[in-house]
């Protein structure tokens, strides 16, 4: 098991990161998110965790959210965030699983709230995040701009990945076992 330098599991880190870090902490401690959804184990995922986001890249907060929450958390999201600019509440089907997504911005960042029956530490994007950021500890800095270039360039963040450090197969699949490999 790999130990995580810093500690994606609060978002602490972001208040001595970049200026998009800073901005994103500053974003979710004025709209209390983590503290609204604590019972959700509510973490922030992605590109931005990473640095290595480009402009219009969201904040990506995902939860847990049991079968029987699901009503009173869109309830939750409704009540706390439904006036923001943009603000979308909807059920999808994602990997044979009812998930709940919330869409909306906040100081011109857009925001989505990813709400999973999945422990949070076993979601896709949390297990991607943990696989790339395993990968760009072990990088050269020129890696990180190669990942934000292709990004730039309109390819997804998984397969920019696995292009840069020459992953076979599938990106996300192999982001997924590498993730499950490194976290124990």
């Amino acid at each position: 098991m790999i130990s995580l330098t810093p500690d994606f599991r609060t978002i602490a880190y972001l208040q001595g990161g970049t200026s998009t870090q800073r901005a994103a902490y500053d974003i979710l401690t004025m709209l209390g998110v983590m503290e609204t959804l604590a019972a959700y184990d509510a973490r922030l995922a992605g590109t931005i965790p990473l640095d290595v986001d480009i402009p219009g890249s969201d904040l990506d907060i995902i939860c847990q959210v049991a079968g029987a929450q699901r009503n009173a958390f869109a309830e939750l999201l409704r009540k706390e965030y439904g006036h923001l600019s943009g603000f979308a509440l909807a059920r999808k089907q994602r990997y044979g699983q009812t998930i709940i997504l919330c869409d909306f911005t906040c100081r011109e960042v857009p925001i989505q709230i990813y709400g999973s029956p999945e422990p949070v530490a076993r979601q896709r994007a949390w297990v991607h995040m943990i696989a790339e950021a395993h990968l760009l500890a072990q990088a050269k800095p020129e890696d990180k701009e190669a990942v934000r270039a292709l990004k730039l360039a309109g390819v997804k963040t998984e397969p920019a990945f696995a292009q840069v450090f020459g992953l076979t197969g599938d990106a996300y699949e192999t982001l997924y076992e590498l993730g499950v490999a490194v976290s124990g």
